[in-house]
């Protein structure tokens, strides 16, 4: 039936059939959000989702022809991506945390890719090219999962910010991943690996690096007094560039949008722009994960035929669930014995990366294109499955991991007790010198304020100044039995001239 419509509205132009789908794709993305909000799982799960059922193993509400008229989706977005990962590249926070985070992440990130290849390449018999591509995407984390579940529980301490700065670096040593292996599998499709094909997009990868940091330089320069927004179209401009350079030479423009990122953080310390464009950016990432959800082949999960292979799909997925999760477990726990972390930063650490979403969704739509018709369907297919599962249970491991570190909770309360000693209370002497304090600057506050008087009260200052004062009384007789009397207020301070002001004002 929506076929028919679809062909009645487009009998003179596809655009309103494109504009119609693209409406679909939001409605859905964002109603699926509203299910996934009430069981507390992050919005991706939910796109994902509804790419599935508008899909054409569903319901097929989306044609076929928008959805590969939308492959520039997954650059525009992917660039955004990058762009934000580079706010967390602060030099302050890199020189803070020190070489520990960065030997952590090399470790949990690369023995995750090293057992997904000897798992896919050696023991699975898979090609090389697609067996190089999947272990270089199992590198990467999606942080937003572990973020939302550190902001939801108020978890803080060493185990909190050691988890901060390796999901920001992880990303980083993903996209280098990918753009190794991307080069490696170009060059084994070709018929054999040749340096020269390995090199020469590495070196595209090098030139777009360079082009993003002067772009961000440039940037910090063009946001100078500029309104809001100016400082999006000029943002946006910069962003669009980069993946249009990037797809001129058939490479992945991520490496160049984070290096732009990086620089203009750096350079400038706003963050504003980056949460500007965290406000523009949630549609174009939405259309990319529904996208991404309607090229889900739920048959092919069940196949082993485009394979070649005695394993349907749905074991390689599976397979690859399980060997990624022991990968990044055991290289968190190792790169913290390494650089001599603490117990608890060591044993639960690798029980927060679990999530994986977001850069590794849009570096398995980059790979697809890559491997082609065949094993490019497959690849999106393993990744999108595993990042459900992923997702599902992502959040669940990060909050047991802050429990069990005592990142937050009772024992949390009782570890930072023991940490900070109580504080002794104050002798009289020191509540003495600190009120004395407290009276020298109210003294001095108080001498430097003017006060506003009308000119029937200066006039009659000024009359008694003038007028004759009586004689002091004479002393009465001292009783040696009564109390002392009390001491006056100090005349000669401010605040005893301000005393005797005042209290003449009021007897008026």
């Amino acid at each position: 039936m929506l076929d028919r419509f679809y062909e009645y509205i487009g009998q003179n132009s596809y655009v309103p059939v494109v504009i119609i789908s693209v409406a679909i794709m939001l409605l859905a993305g964002f109603l699926l959000t509203r299910i996934t909000k009430l069981l507390k799982l992050p919005n991706v799960t939910a796109y994902i989702l509804a790419g599935i059922l508008l899909g054409p193993y569903c319901l097929n509400l989306v044609p076929a022809r928008v959805v590969q008229g939308m492959d520039f989706i997954s650059d525009v977005a992917l660039a955004f991506i990058a762009f934000s990962v580079g706010e967390y590249f602060r030099l302050s926070t890199l020189k803070k945390n020190g070489k520990k985070v960065v030997v952590i992440t090399l470790f949990e990130a690369l023995l995750a890719s090293v057992l997904v290849f000897i798992l896919t390449f050696f023991i699975l018999r898979l090609g090389l090219a697609f067996s190089i591509i999947l272990a270089a995407l199992a590198s990467a984390t999606a942080p937003a999962s572990t973020m939302m579940t550190i902001r939801q529980t108020g978890a803080k301490g060493d185990f909190v910010d050691t988890l901060f700065s390796v999901v920001a670096l992880d990303d980083v040593v993903s996209l280098i991943a990918y753009s190794v292996a991307v080069s490696v599998a170009l060059s084994a499709l070709g018929g054999a690996v040749k340096a020269g094909d390995v090199l020469l997009p590495i070196a595209w990868n090098v030139m777009l690096i360079a082009i993003g940091i002067a772009f961000g330089f440039l940037l910090k320069f063009l946001m100078a007094k500029r309104s809001t927004d100016n400082r999006l179209i000029v943002s946006v401009a910069f962003l669009f560039a980069l993946c249009g350079i990037g797809a001129a030479v058939d490479v992945s423009p991520l490496l160049g949008c984070m290096a732009m990122g990086t620089v203009y953080i750096n350079v400038s310390g706003d963050d504003k722009l980056f949460k500007q464009l965290n406000y523009f950016s949630p549609p174009i990432l939405l259309l990319f994960f529904v996208k991404s959800g309607i090229g889900f082949q739920l048959d092919s999960l069940v196949s082993s035929a485009s394979l070649s292979i005695g394993v349907p799909l749905l074991v390689v997925g599976v397979l690859y669930f399980f060997v990624r999760l022991i990968g990044k477990y055991a290289g968190a726990f190792l790169g913290c014995a390494v650089t001599k972390k603490e117990k608890k930063v060591r044993n639960y650490l690798g029980m927060a990366l679990a999530p994986q979403a977001g850069v590794a969704i849009g570096l398995a739509a980059l790979g697809a294109r890559i491997l082609g018709d065949e094993m490019g369907p497959i690849l999106e297919t393993i990744v999108l499955s595993s990042s459900i599962l992923y997702e599902l249970v992502g959040p669940a491991l990060a909050k047991l991991s802050l429990y069990l570190s005592h990142s937050y909770g009772k024992p949390a309360e009782e570890a930072a007790s023991e940490a900070e000693p109580a504080a002794k209370p104050p002798t009289r002497a020191e509540e003495l010198a600190a009120l004395k304090e407290q009276l020298v600057a109210i003294e001095r506050q108080l001498s430097r304020k003017e006060y506003a008087r009308s000119p029937e009260e200066e006039a009659f200052l000024e009359a008694t100044d003038d007028m004759p004062q009586p004689p002091p009384p004479s002393d009465p007789p001292e009783d040696p039995h009564a109390d002392p009397p009390e001491d006056p207020p100090d005349t000669d301070s401010s605040v005893g001239a301000e005393y005797n002001r005042r209290k003449f004002i009021n007897k008026r």
